[in-house]
């Protein structure tokens, strides 16, 4: 669960497509200074940057149960299932997968994993009608490099036009196009989304969605679900969702959303990887087309439990979220065991992103030169170019030189590292978390997202050494990164460490406080659940549904003029009630998670936050 608000939109009514709008795109970043939006993201590729981009590793390939590219596009054509002239062949692997993770699973952390044994990577959920029609939009949500890849866009939708022009627009930098239908959160439930578009009543409305996906592009369309309340409907589903073209099928064994839902199968219980085997059971013994691809999700903490699921329900591939985000490294046991590694000949393994791990050293030196050209310039627009010294004008002589290494940094497509190095990296979560960082200076994303990995991967040091607090409080990258070499220095030298005794008091009172006030919203529900059933409501969430409409931000302006009983009044009103008031009218809440009404950004049309889990 992601503990800050991360913010999208969700327009239920996308507006036309220009024709411009549909050529090929470069993605860029939101960044600062200008030199990154050259160096930092993908560029237009050409057919062959492309395609050396796609292709795997060949230690990765040969160390993995994934068989190549050549013999999975032979094992479809033997098994049928190019038949349906909807599905698509994969030429690229995705037995180990990281699962798309609002807000986590960011470029960065994706270079991060793919270089620990991942093969296979999603991008956060990004909103399609969004994405379809907003530049601004693909730019500060979409970042990505030649050699992340393959990679899944993962896209929410509830219209087939918006999936469809969506995928179009993504197709050229990634892979394959997933469908997300897995999402848990209350803001899929307001947007009408994710999860909750499971309903029967729904049933055509995604099916159109996936086929239309199929139409608009020449790449794999995936959809990730979750079960549906029997194992019949969800194999239904299945089934469906594979006739409509779908070619590959995640299922995140645990049930559907509801607000009432407990035990096994439930958001927080063990997931029911039982009908995950059943399931591939069931699309395996069929001939021709009925075989199909399905990768599981669910239970995967240590590699070990990686190992058990795939030997259980033997899917196709395996996807972590939880774990990942505890353990980026949590697949490079396939790459080769640790007595592979403890030989003195220990083999070499092919890690995708070249010298990237390798140039950190002159390329921060390169960016403090840099930032020093930045400041003459800035001195320049003050004073005139006469007010320089001969020192300063040889320093912006060699802007132009600067730029181009910059731009040229890291464009290796793979470089070979010894596997014992990776072990030792992956052993020390210090070490870890610092590649992280240096990914994310070159690479760079927002610091909600920085301090998250940070905290999940260091979650054990930071308690320990009492730094949780501050790390949740940096307010750079390099507050973080002081943050992280100061648990190096107790590691180094633990009698350096003193144990705060007043502050370990307030941090256990401080959490207590937080887990009562979290607790608020669960009971609310549980409150509302409990009255629907009293009134024989057949709908038990119907009260739930009451108060949920979106506030338009109109109706937040007008709020700021009225006196407090008269805005509580237009709340309720206006179908509000469910809403945090001061979330809208301050633009934050003092509660934070620990509130108990929504935090969903201002209608414009639609909009949403997800803030409680990272994944769907």
């Amino acid at each position: 669960r992601h503990s800050s608000t991360i913010n999208h939109s969700f327009a239920t009514l996308g507006a036309p497509h220009d024709e411009t709008s549909k050529q090929r795109m470069s993605f860029t970043s939101s960044c600062s200074t200008n030199f990154h939006s050259d160096c930092l993201i993908c560029p237009i590729m050409s057919k062959d940057t492309r395609k050396r981009a796609q292709e795997p590793s060949e230690t990765g390939n040969a160390s993995c149960s994934s068989p190549p590219p050549a013999k999975i596009r032979k094992r479809h054509e033997e098994d049928g299932a190019s038949n349906n002239a909807n599905q698509r062949i994969l030429d690229f692997d995705y037995r180990y997968i990281v699962a798309p993770m609002v807000g986590a699973s960011e470029l960065p952390f994706r270079l991060l994993c793919r270089k620990y044994g991942a093969q296979l990577v999603y991008t956060p959920m990004m909103i399609a009608s969004q994405f379809a029609t907003s530049k601004e939009y693909r730019e500060k949500e979409f970042q990505t490099t030649p050699f992340d890849r393959p990679l899944v866009c993962h896209f929410a939708a509830n219209r087939p036009d918006d999936f469809a022009k969506a995928a179009k627009l993504a197709e050229p930098d990634c892979d394959a196009i997933d469908l997300n239908l897995g999402c848990p959160q209350r803001t899929a439930f307001v947007g009408h989304f994710g999860s909750y578009l499971l309903d029967a009543k729904d049933r055509e409305l995604i099916l159109s969605i996936v086929r239309a996906g199929v139409a608009a592009v020449k790449i794999p369309i995936f959809v990730k679900i979750r079960l549906l309340d029997t194992y019949e409907e969800t194999l239904e589903l299945c089934r469906q969702l594979y006739e409509a073209g779908a070619t590959l099928i995640a299922v995140h064994a645990r049930y559907r959303a509801t607000f009432h839902r407990n035990g096994p199968g439930a958001r927080d219980g063990p997931a029911l990887l039982d009908q995950v085997q059943k399931l591939k059971q069931e699309f395996s013994t069929g001939k021709g087309s009925k075989k199909r691809l399905l990768v599981t999700n669910g239970n995967t903490i240590t590699y070990e439990d990686v190992v058990k699921n795939l030997e259980m329900t033997r899917c196709d591939g395996i996807m972590s979220a939880e774990g990942i985000l505890d353990n980026p490294a949590l697949y490079l046991e396939r790459l080769g065991s640790r007595e592979d590694a403890a030989n003195e000949n220990s083999k070499l393994v092919e890690v995708k992103g070249g010298k990237v791990f390798e140039e950190w050293p002159k390329r921060d030196k390169w960016m403090k030169k840099m930032k020093r050209i930045e400041s003459i310039e800035e001195k320049i627009k003050k004073e005139g170019i006469n007010a320089l010294d001969r020192k300063e004008k040889k320093k912006l002589s060699k802007k132009p030189k600067l730029q181009v290494k910059l731009k040229n940094c890291s464009k290796h497509g793979s470089t070979r590292v010894p596997l014992s190095t990776l072990y030792k990296i992956a052993d020390d979560k210090v070490q870890l978390a610092l590649e992280y960082l240096q990914l994310v200076k070159q690479y760079p994303t927002a610091m909600r997202t920085v301090i998250f990995h940070t905290r999940r991967i260091l979650k054990s040091e930071l308690t320990s050494y009492q730094l949780m607090e501050e790390c949740l409080g940096c307010t750079s990258v390099e507050e973080v990164e002081n943050v992280v070499l100061k648990i190096q220095g107790y590691q180094e030298n633990p009698s350096s460490f003193h144990f705060d005794i007043e502050k370990s008091r307030k941090e256990k009172e401080a959490l207590e406080r937080k887990k009562i006030e979290e607790g608020k919203r669960k009971a609310y529900e549980a409150r509302m659940m409990r009255k629907a059933k009293r009134e024989g409501k057949t709908d038990l969430e119907y009260y739930l549904r009451q108060g949920a409409s979106v506030p338009t931000l109109e109706t937040v302006q007008e709020l700021k003029t009225l006196s407090k009983d008269s805005q509580l009044k237009l709340w309720k009103d206006r179908d509000h009630s469910q809403h945090c008031m001061a979330f809208h009218l301050s633009g934050d809440c003092p509660r934070g998670r620990g509130c108990a009404f929504l935090h969903v950004a201002s209608h414009t049309p639609n909009s949403f936050v997800e803030s409680d889990e990272v994944a769907g």
